[in-house]
């Protein structure tokens, strides 16, 4: 079997075992899987109720990792995030009492209901997989991922994320409402018990870590690379766009094309995955201008008129795959 032919078979058995608490919701939770294989973390943008926890603690019971909870409040402190030093009289020095974001897999709930300087505490975690207290460096445990809730409705007491916030994001996603025949189902389901009470880690550590790893074998074409380069370049020359995306834009859509290329069992990407991934990996990122706010356009619409007016790369898509290099591994 091979690299790429195992990581697939992994991301069938997570996105199985969590769909057996996320009912419905197959391309939510594969992306969600996605983030995990990028090393990246997941905005999960909703409106309450819908499963955004469910679906954060079900990933993470399916991979056996540690897993943490911050409920962010308007009055809670950075400290509670990240930690703090006591001294111990005992010892006569100070130790220190790891917070949350020390585990491997950490939800953020309702991360717009804490103030900036709270929010802000994430910034390092997210990027430099490191905290720092009082002076002194933790590293995190590997994997380490975040996934943070919003609801996009209520704004009474919030605290908008600034876009330095925003951006560590490498995907934000929604879980949605279920069909009604789906919502009879989970009625049926949970008529006794939960069944995240039933749900067992079905993939090891080290599995996951071999995973992150293999997808970045993954051939990406100069063809494909072009194509993402001139569609991060066209939201920063979009007349209706404020500001663009970064290259860390450029970046995640590169990163989560080879995941999302191995989860399908493909050893190359292709510009369906770039298209398929462009709106949970860059909406978050674009500012619209004033003037296209007052007509109601959002980031979402102003990033679909880009990838219809965008040509796609020529030729046989198939052959995208057998660009590779000379020397270069297969999966």
């Amino acid at each position: 079997m091979t690299e790429i032919s195992q990581v697939r078979e992994f991301a069938q058995r997570v996105v199985e075992n969590v769909e057996c608490v996320i009912v419905d919701k197959h391309a939510t939770v594969e992306m969600a899987v996605v983030g995990l294989l990028s090393q990246g973390h997941l905005l999960i943008e909703d409106v309450p109720g819908v499963g955004k926890t469910m679906l954060a603690r079900s990933l993470a019971r399916s991979i056996g990792c540690s897993f943490g909870r911050v409920q962010f409040t308007p009055d809670m402190l950075p400290s509670d995030v990240t930690g703090v030093s006591i001294f111990n009289q005992m010892t006569q020095e100070f130790e220190f009492r790891p917070g949350p974001v020390m585990s491997q897999i950490v939800l953020v709930d309702e991360i717009n209901r804490a103030t900036p300087k709270t929010q802000a505490a994430l910034l390092e975690a997210m990027e430099e997989r490191q905290i720092t207290v009082d002076g002194k460096t933790h590293p995190l445990p590997r994997p380490f991922m975040v996934l943070a809730t919003q609801n996009p409705i209520e704004y009474e007491g919030t605290f908008p994320l600034p876009e330095a916030q925003l951006d560590r994001f490498l995907l934000r996603i929604s879980v949605g409402y279920p069909s009604p025949t789906k919502e009879i189902d989970i009625l049926d389901q949970q008529q006794f018990h939960h069944p995240m009470e039933d749900l067992e880690p079905v993939v090891s550590l080290e599995e996951v870590l071999a995973a992150q790893e293999a997808i970045k074998s993954i051939y990406v074409s100069p063809a494909v690379k072009q194509y993402i380069v001139a569609l991060i370049n066209q939201t920063r020359r979009h007349d209706d766009v404020y500001l663009g995306a970064s290259p860390r834009g450029s970046l995640a859509l590169y990163r989560t094309g080879q995941a999302l290329a191995a989860v399908c069992g493909r050893e190359f990407v292709l510009p369906d995955d770039v298209k398929r991934l462009a709106m949970p990996v860059l909406a978050h990122r674009i500012i619209v201008s004033p003037g296209a706010q007052l007509r109601d356009l959002s980031s979402a619409s102003v990033l679909e008129g880009i990838l219809k007016e965008l040509p796609i790369p020529e030729g046989d898509v198939e052959a995208m795959g057998r660009q590779r290099p000379a020397g270069m591994p297969s999966g």
